[in-house]
């Protein structure tokens, strides 16, 4: 546990000592934590310097802040499947959740079809957007008031 602390320590260490305007910096994080939710895996980490460098915002951050996400991989499935439930729920008509999933049915060439996206990574990328939004918001204007404050401070 001390180790993460630590861990945890130097990357917000290396945030705070970024030279970079207070509204870049907090952008780029919230950039970093807002494709962090989302579950394209594998490529997150080139989607959000490639967003933060559109957006002006700072890319090291960028890469910072979704790497925070690697700290939460013991929690990963049952985020995942909370995003999954949601993202279901919001494309369904009538609105319900889905059924009790069941693995004994499903075999290992139905993961590679296409349609499976559709099925499977469609409702988790929507439901990825209703923790994502207001998780970057939030790191967003936190981090903006700490570092204003810390450079008003100097």
């Amino acid at each position: 546990m001390r180790k993460l602390i630590d861990y945890l320590k130097g990357l917000a260490a290396k945030l705070v000592t970024l030279r970079d305007t207070p509204h870049a910096i907090a952008g780029g994080v919230a950039i970093g934590v807002f494709i962090g939710f989302t579950p394209l895996f594998g490529v997150k980490t080139l989607l959000s310097l490639g967003v933060a460098y559109l957006l002006r915002c700072n890319p090291i951050a960028a890469v910072i802040a979704v790497s925070l996400h690697d700290v939460a991989i013991p929690i990963w499935p049952v985020i995942l499947r909370m995003e999954y439930d949601i993202g279901f729920w919001v494309l369904s008509n009538p609105h319900h959740f889905p059924p009790k999933m069941e693995m004994h049915h499903i075999h290992a060439g139905e993961m590679l079809r296409w349609t499976t996206f559709f099925k499977v990574g469609l409702p988790l990328l929507i439901g990825s957007l209703f923790f994502a939004a207001p998780a970057a918001l939030l790191f967003y204007f936190v981090l903006l008031a700490i570092l204003k404050a810390r450079n008003s401070r100097k």
